[in-house]
């Protein structure tokens, strides 16, 4: 007998287009059975035929960035609930921001699990990015003692500051003395994690590097010629100072870092242009033996430099203008993204908004988006003609596996009873005042959705119900492969 059955609803696969009606039985937190006319089971959900879809998992958001994660573990994973996520993947790394402390992950790591444990209503894993040598040295003990096996690269952050032109980066970065964060750095984190991979054959498929591809000579040089001329503002002389080129130029470095040093997993992340597409599209026929994944974010794909709601929408790589955002949909609909995330950043308004307030280079860079990703894709996508199968994979099934979560990212028996409940049919306009983030703004502000998450499900514990969010901190950390 089962625990909980979900009757009544229409499930959405990674692998059909079309969702198929069902009921789905769930015992002990994962999917026992999935097919029509189930019964049998303690408590009954009836769904009234909405689409069952595989909790997100959103691949690519940033807890503890500009507010304690103690806190965010708890604000936003509540709002990555109600947009149907159900498993965050967060960046971590030392220096300025973060915990604001350098050091081995050793010592930093613990503190990090510390933070985070017993308040997140979400599964939730972190990437690791090496900033120093010593990082590199650690790697193998990163996948084996804490369960992470993917790491990342900030290309730009030897050179340029995290919100704008930077002398100091080194300082920022608290980086041991004598080491710089640079193409040479890049090139030892690749063999680094390629000689993991070589260590631990049976992980290797899930062990794996990212990368924010952007140049910081390129963007220092053009953000000092935007200021210069003044004919531009807000997010288009933002967009402007750090150019579409830039990304192109950075995945093109490495891509060939990764051919050099024989690294065959490599994530191109946030990609936000067509010259970053065409590039990593270039560089994928190079390089045929590299095992290329491609990211776009859902803000990417929403909004351009003129429809954002202001300078809230500053992001790394910048909002586009809109020849950009339908390029990107271009790639989504021809199969070249490999998946969607929301590069959710918790930034308040009292330290995003700089002096001016109107002065997109005073403000911080990042927002929380994680509660649009999904009816955002919906909307978006169906519009488009974007299968409701692609978008499971998109949001799901492909940052499951690449990133070693071998029990989440689909509706089948065996899996966890990770799911969110969609009303395709709803229409709603967003309010950073509906929202769970401590955020009290969005870019996103006014925007109609024509889809709404109802219900989400983590393991088989209603933590969104018809709207709300119970109180359930359910959340565990997922240590990889898992």
């Amino acid at each position: 007998m089962s625990e909980l059955l979900l009757k009544n609803v229409r499930v959405v696969t990674h692998d059909q287009d079309e969702p198929m009606n069902a009921d789905i039985a769930i015992a002990d937190g994962r999917i026992v059975q999935v097919g029509p006319g189930l019964s049998g089971a303690g408590d009954v959900i009836d769904g009234r035929g909405k689409l069952a879809f595989p909790g997100v998992v959103d691949a690519h958001q940033h807890w503890g960035i500009y507010r304690p994660l103690s806190e965010d573990a708890g604000s936003e994973s509540r709002a990555a609930a109600q947009g149907g996520v159900t498993t965050a993947l967060t960046y971590m790394r030392t220096g300025q921001y973060y915990l604001n402390r350098g050091g081995s992950y050793a010592d930093f790591f613990p503190e990090v699990l510390k933070q985070a444990e017993g308040r997140a209503y979400i599964d939730y894993a972190f990437h690791l990015a090496p900033m120093s040598s010593g990082h590199i040295d650690e790697l193998p003990d990163l996948i084996e003692r804490f369960g992470v096996p993917s790491f990342k690269i900030f290309m730009f952050y030897g050179g340029h500051g995290l919100h704008g032109r930077s002398d100091d980066q080194r300082a920022f970065l608290m980086l041991p003395e004598g080491e710089r964060y640079d193409y040479a750095h890049f090139e030892f984190v690749m063999r680094g994690v390629q000689a993991a991979r070589e260590r631990l054959p049976e992980l290797a498929d899930e062990i794996s590097l990212s990368l924010h591809c952007e140049t910081a000579e390129i963007m220092t040089a053009y953000t000092k010629l935007v200021e210069e001329a003044g004919d531009l503002r807000g997010l288009a002389a933002y967009s402007a100072s750090r150019p579409q080129h830039s990304e192109g130029l950075a995945v093109f470095v490495a891509s060939y870092l990764a051919h050099e040093t024989g690294l065959a997993n490599i994530n191109l992340l946030h990609l936000s242009s067509r010259k970053a597409l065409d590039a990593a599209v270039r560089m994928a026929a190079t390089f045929p033996h590299i095992d290329f994944r491609r990211e776009v974010t859902i803000g990417h794909l929403l909004a351009d430099v003129d429809t954002a709601s202001g300078i809230g929408g500053k992001v790394n790589p910048p909002i586009r203008p809109r020849e950009d955002v339908e390029a990107l949909w271009e790639y989504v609909l021809d199969g070249t993204v490999d998946w969607v995330v929301s590069d959710h950043a918790c930034c308040r308004d009292e330290l995003k908004f700089g002096d001016p307030r109107d002065d997109v280079f005073a403000a911080k860079a990042g927002f929380g988006g994680a509660e649009y990703l999904l009816p955002g894709l919906i909307t978006e996508g169906r519009r488009r003609g974007l299968p409701y199968g692609r978008i499971a994979a998109l949001t799901s099934y492909n940052p499951a596996k690449r990133y070693g979560l071998r029990g989440k990212g689909a509706i089948a028996p065996g899996f966890d009873a990770d799911i969110c409940l969609v009303d395709p049919a709803s229409t709603w306009t967003v309010r950073a005042q509906d929202s769970e983030s401590a955020q009290e703004y969005t870019p996103f502000e006014g925007f109609e959705l024509t889809a709404k998450v109802t219900d989400t499900f983590v393991r088989g514990n209603h933590v969104l119900d018809a709207g709300k969010i119970m109180d359930r901190r359910v959340g565990r950390y997922l240590s990889r492969p898992a």
